[in-house]
């Protein structure tokens, strides 16, 4: 992953972990808790791709397993985020760009039922029980829900903040890679009559004795359908 992934994704997770664990937890919803750092794993995937999601899903779970007063088997939500995180990713657009509103929504309620199936799956292997005596209709019904209401204010401007750092100032045009194409480029530009060596009248580049480059007789008129480099 590049630094300013790895920088923006770091600082996302950690202010949705303190929002999470001092505000979302202490609202006493019935059944689930809106999950931010779901959340955040969901807009930065869908920008970065599935390779970066998984990894950053991971890296987000596990922190929130480590977290107090988490009450779970460490490693348990690192798992899930992990999963999410890449099948999220796998749904980013070719483009590399997101031009339906509908779509991240529809994302984030599938990652909002996997992610809470998964949770409850991977506890009953553990031994937890917990989501038995809740319901897990309910638990998926009320994840599903809270994460859509928060998901219009909180996908859009991560996945604005992903695309940030995803601009290369250097990759743009007129860089290393438009300098010799399409005939417009360095080396284009030194045509025309130079002088020859200390000065003395020389010959354009390209002409040979006997016949002229690009003429009708010469190699470009024989050649047709070659893009001229």
């Amino acid at each position: 992953m590049r630094i300013n992934r790895i920088l923006l994704s770091s600082a996302l997770v950690v202010v949705a972990l303190v929002v999470q664990v001092t505000v979302l937890a202490r609202l006493h919803l019935p059944g689930a808790v809106p999950d931010l750092m779901l959340l955040v794993v969901v807009g930065l995937t869908l920008v970065y791709g599935h390779t970066s999601g998984a990894l950053i899903g991971f890296g987000a779970g596990l922190l929130a397993d480590l977290a107090p007063p988490a009450d779970h088997a460490t490693g348990r939500y690192a798992l899930v985020l992990c999963v999410v995180g890449y099948l999220v990713g796998l749904t980013k657009p070719e483009t590399g760009r997101v031009r339906s509103v509908a779509l991240p929504m529809f994302v984030v309620v599938g990652a909002a039922v996997v992610s809470t199936l998964l949770y409850a799956g991977v506890g009953s292997l553990v031994g937890d029980t917990a989501a038995r005596h809740v319901g897990l209709t309910s638990l998926v019904l009320t994840a599903t829900l809270y994460d859509l209401l928060l998901a219009p204010f909180t996908v859009p401007l991560i996945m604005a903040l992903a695309r940030r750092t995803e601009n290369d100032p250097l990759a743009g045009e007129g860089g290393p890679a438009t300098m010799g194409g399409g005939g417009e480029g360095v080396y284009p530009r030194l045509g025309g009559r130079t002088g020859g060596f200390l000065g003395r009248p020389g010959r354009r580049p390209g002409a040979r004795a006997g016949g002229r480059v690009g003429g009708g007789r010469g190699l470009g008129g024989r050649v047709k359908g070659v893009k001229r480099l």
